[in-house]
């Protein structure tokens, strides 16, 4: 193609270059390998020094705001800390904003999901300071690594407190444990009381574990007046979030036993029974959440076990280990699993131990060695399809 004046536009995909024009102080883009007789700058017909384009950091003509609003984009939507962390070795300037206080509030929890074997001081900065920049996610996230995981009682208790207070449903749930178990402390640092309001906000907030934990509160009678009626429509709404979740994602077609859901769901709430998988609804388990896996993978690197005595919970998405010995409830059947709450139990009897679950006898020994040990922390639950 040519212009008026008879002269040719350069073939597409030639890498273009920057010339300096020495009288003129000012920089002109020309194209690089071009014939000698358009090496030159077109009005003083003069050579230049030629300079890669590649030179030219485009990016620092960007103002901060755009560049942090992209950053909050990446944080938001990364699959893994590598898609973020990247950013830090380019540039001092790309380090200095992507570590703004806004992009690391928007951080997204695969963002910091972090391997166990991978924990460094590094790492626990980087948390800490998406905790500082109110990402309720990295609050919880670090306040359960810290107390379980670092046994940094106070502070991990603090954290999730903090993420709590912003209305975290996983948070709430997760103090409304520790309330139930006295973790971090006695027997007698239970406050059942507390644990059911804080599982009752969580509930009211859709955390399915705490519906199902407020069920059986209600049910049994734990830490609140009785009500099974009340407890068993508890029950049946946490399995039915649980179905919309699966339903939600499009993966139902592909976990459903029977061909007619719908009815079956209908007779399932009529008959007022609390487990929809048994109705032919196989909903399939919950991905952990990563500071679950977190911790799971933790205490496996330590050989499975938080410490001399101690049990991790036998749910597999959990990974809470116990503070003190007998802390967490155990199946009265076999005696063999152990449980941090009646929702871990529940979920786990359901996909798990209720094909392994047989009554065994070599449990009842154990209760007569640790006897003398801590008797009163023992407790035992029962295994129910409810």
């Amino acid at each position: 193609m040519r212009t008026r004046r008879g002269a040719c536009y350069p073939e597409p995909g030639i890498v273009t270059t920057v010339c300096s024009v020495a009288k003129r102080k000012k920089d002109v883009l020309i194209l690089a390998h071009m014939p000698k007789e358009y090496n030159f700058c077109p009005k003083k017909q003069k050579k230049c020094s030629e300079k890669t384009v590649t030179e030219y950091d485009y990016f620092d003509t960007l103002p901060d705001d755009l560049v942090i609003s992209i950053f909050c984009k990446l944080s938001f939507t990364a699959t893994s800390p590598s898609d973020f962390v990247s950013v830090f070795i380019t540039c001092k300037r790309l380090k200095r904003l992507a570590l703004h206080s806004l992009v690391l509030s928007k951080a997204s929890p695969r963002t910091f999901s972090i391997k166990a074997k991978n924990w460094s001081e590094s790492a626990q900065r980087f948390l800490k300071q998406c905790a500082e920049a109110g990402n309720v996610e990295a609050c919880y996230t670090l306040g359960m690594i810290r107390f379980y995981c670092l046994q940094n009682k106070g502070s991990g208790a603090s954290l999730m407190a903090k993420a709590a207070m912003n209305s975290h449903a996983r948070a709430l749930y997760s103090l409304a444990v520790i309330q139930f178990n006295g973790s971090g402390g006695t027997k007698s640092d239970k406050d059942l009381r507390a644990g059911v309001a804080l599982c009752a906000r969580a509930a009211f907030l859709g955390h399915i574990d705490a519906l199902r934990e407020l069920g059986h509160c209600l049910q049994d009678g734990y830490g609140v007046k009785q009500n099974i009626a009340e407890g068993r429509r508890f029950l049946i709404q946490a399995n039915a979030r649980e179905l919309a979740a699966v339903l939600s994602t499009g993966a139902a077609a592909h976990h459903f036993v029977s061909k007619n859901v719908q009815s079956q769901l209908r007779h399932v709430v009529a008959s007022g029974c609390p487990l929809l998988s048994d109705f032919g609804c196989n909903v399939p388990a919950p991905e952990p959440h990563p500071a679950s896996r977190f911790m799971a993978q933790w205490f496996a690197i330590r050989g499975g076990s938080p410490g001399s005595g101690l049990r991790l919970c036998s749910h597999v998405g959990c990974g809470r280990p116990e503070t003190r010995k007998h802390e967490f409830r155990r199946c009265s059947v076999c005696g063999a699993v152990n449980y941090c709450s009646r929702a871990c139990q529940a979920l786990d009897w359901k996909f798990r131990h209720k094909v392994e679950c047989a009554p065994v006898e070599r449990w009842h020994d154990e209760d007569d060695e640790d006897a003398g040990e801590d008797d009163g922390d023992r407790e035992v639950m029962v295994m129910e399809d409810s």
